[in-house]
């Protein structure tokens, strides 16, 4: 049995018709499908504190496993961390804790079942300029305290009370520093404060007596005699 012209063409319609349903549906799968270039990270502060931040804009809300590696010369040096995530279409951010040094460079790996199972394209690199630090603040300790008693002014004119070294210094020497020592015969003399002129002075007295005697005498003498006449 022939087909006529009319049906020939409804069948062509369906089939392009299926054809186009087809690619949609298969256009929108693709849409929803986890992708890594969904995936962003950068490296960037928090306060004083360094952190490697992922965001995730995956629409169809695949969960997906990040883990980030600090990069040394091309390989792995480490594993900074390893967490999960579940994207959104407005974005979803994760961070890990790193203390990272500057233009220190890191690779970031996404995992999402057997959707996605590659590293973000553009790996991560540090600022050039490491996080601000706090300040110390001064210490209780450190704050000077006001002195409970104030201190006495010095003193610009107010003579001491005691002498000074050298007014102690000028006293005049003691009689008897420079005079010279005693001969051996006369320590008695020294023992009652007399000097090497005590002898001397004393036989011109005793010899003043004598001559002053002797003209009592011849005074009287004569004084008899001139009444006696």
């Amino acid at each position: 049995m022939s087909i006529s012209r009319r049906t020939a063409r409804s069948v062509r319609i369906l089939g392009v018709a299926s054809a186009t349903a087809a690619l949609a549906l298969g256009a929108a799968g693709n849409a929803l499908a986890c992708n890594i270039s969904e995936f962003s990270a950068e490296a960037k502060c928090d306060g004083t504190k360094g952190i490697i931040s992922v965001t995730d804009v995956d629409a169809s809300g695949a969960k997906a496993t990040v883990s980030v590696f600090l990069e040394s010369n091309g390989a792995d040096a480490k594993k900074v961390g390893e967490q999960e995530v579940q994207g959104s279409r407005e974005g979803v951010t994760i961070t890990f804790a790193e203390d990272w040094k500057p233009n220190a460079t890191y690779r970031v790996h996404v995992k999402a079942g057997n959707q996605v199972d590659a590293d973000i394209k553009e790996n991560v690199t540090a600022p050039s300029t490491a996080c601000a630090t706090e300040s110390p603040s001064p210490s209780a300790s450190e704050t000077p305290k006001p002195s409970e008693t104030p201190s006495s002014p010095a003193s610009s004119g107010t003579p001491s009370a005691n002498p000074s070294e050298s007014e102690s210094s000028a006293a005049p020497a003691t009689p008897g520093d420079n005079a010279p020592s005693p001969a051996a015969g006369s320590s008695n003399l020294a023992e009652t404060g007399a000097n090497s002129n005590t002898p001397m002075i004393a036989g011109i007295a005793g010899a003043l007596v004598v001559v002053g005697g002797g003209a009592v005498f011849f005074g009287m003498r004569r004084r008899g005699a001139s009444k006696s006449s």
